[in-house]
């Protein structure tokens, strides 16, 4: 549904997002697949608009986190290639064959539930097998001792009934991250999933079509590591350092506005807590913006929004549904100004250093109350509310 309440909301730029898309494109080469990741509500941009986009444009696979994520864009008419990377339980797989979803299978007990579901069914799950290379999270563990093993397990699965094994992935733990025990890390999970690959193909006569690892990090800094597909996250929305090497452009730009302002004399308390007090007479404004809405409380007193004459700091704690600013001395900022929370003028990386996360915490965190505003060619093509009235 769409608000009719300019409160705060979230601007998606989609002609930012195919210009991300395209940039890594030509980077990668026409050989090597593209999966966009859009698990996460897309990582809060919203999926099936992101999704359209990327289907549209030419993008080979999309990826999410469950069976309810892919059931999403299936029922919105995304006809491509979806991966589900997380756990689906067994009685889902009639839906996941009918609907044409592909799921990452993690170990020897889920592929032989998959499997005799399917069989039963007389149908075929298609499959990516997941390697635990060193993510110590899912997947067939293969490090030391469990190699020979894992080649078993693997060969065992994608030859069992009812499975299509179409690919083989890994993830990795700190691609992203820079040293030498990082790279060497990052190699040696690299040089695991290739041994397994070429172990498992050999044994069993089976040839992967897709092999793939190469996350946000790895597909900037290690090109051999694209292999046949990359599938980058925080790349893609144009956040981070290695978006910023790539000349690319942040898809969201956040933005509230002033509801209320009052002048304070010195010596009063702003918020809860009082943690703030005036030093002089203080011009203050409140935005209709708060911890509810995805402004973590950590940020008060710390962070600045920007208003059209500059940057407000944060005064006093941050609110449920609002939080306080100092716009002393902007004299034309007045109740109904535009305020940028982060975008292109306040980059989420500031928030995100201040904060001590990521700019994926971010903007996962927006939440379903702030609406959406789909934008291309400077105009608003969809607006998307997640509430339900």
């Amino acid at each position: 549904m769409e608000s009719t309440l300019k409160r705060t909301w979230a601007e998606i730029d989609i002609d930012a997002l195919l210009y991300n898309y395209g940039v890594i494109r030509e980077k990668i080469g026409k050989e090597v697949k593209f999966l966009g990741v859009v698990k996460a509500n897309a990582y809060g941009h919203g999926s099936v608009m992101i999704s359209k986009a990327l289907e549209d444009a030419g993008a080979d696979y999309l990826a999410v986190s469950s069976i309810d994520e892919a059931m999403e864009l299936r029922l919105n008419d995304i006809k491509m290639p979806i991966l589900i990377l997380g756990h689906t339980p067994v009685e889902q797989v009639e839906r996941l064959i009918d609907y044409d979803i592909t799921q990452a299978v993690t170990c020897r007990a889920k592929a032989v539930e998959y499997s005799e579901c399917a069989a039963k069914l007389n149908k075929t799950l298609k499959i990516h097998i997941k390697v635990d290379t060193g993510m110590s999270r899912l997947g067939y563990i293969c490090r030391g001792d469990y190699f020979d093993e894992a080649v078993k397990g693997i060969t065992e699965a994608i030859t069992m009934k009812g499975l299509d094994a179409e690919g083989i992935f890994t993830h990795f733990a700190v691609a992203d991250e820079f040293g030498e025990d990082e790279d060497r890390y990052t190699r040696e999970q690299f040089d695991l999933l290739q041994r397994v690959c070429d172990a498992v193909e050999k044994k069993s006569g089976i040839k992967f079509k897709i092999r793939h690892c190469a996350n946000t990090g790895a597909t900037v800094r290690f090109p051999e590591m694209r292999l046949d597909m990359v599938r980058p996250g925080l790349l893609l929305y144009g956040y981070g350092e290695f978006a910023k090497e790539w000349g690319l452009k942040p898809v969201m730009t956040l933005k509230t506005t002033v509801s209320t302002i009052k002048i304070y004399p010195e010596g009063t308390k702003v918020s809860y807590g009082g943690i703030y007090e005036t030093h002089k007479g203080e011009r203050m404004g409140v935005l209709p913006y708060g911890y509810a809405d995805g402004f973590f409380r950590c940020l008060s007193n710390k962070y600045s929004v920007v208003t059209p004459e500059g940057p407000a700091p944060l005064r006093g704690k941050i609110c449920m549904d609002m939080s306080m600013v100092d716009i002393t001395g902007y004299d034309s900022v007045g109740v109904g100004s535009e305020i940028e929370i982060f975008g292109p003028r306040n980059p989420i990386e500031k928030m995100a250093d201040i904060a001590g996360t990521i700019p994926y915490e971010l903007t996962c965190a927006v939440s379903k109350r702030v609406p959406r505003a789909y934008i291309k060619n400077k105009e608003v093509i969809e607006k998307e509310l997640l509430l339900r009235m």
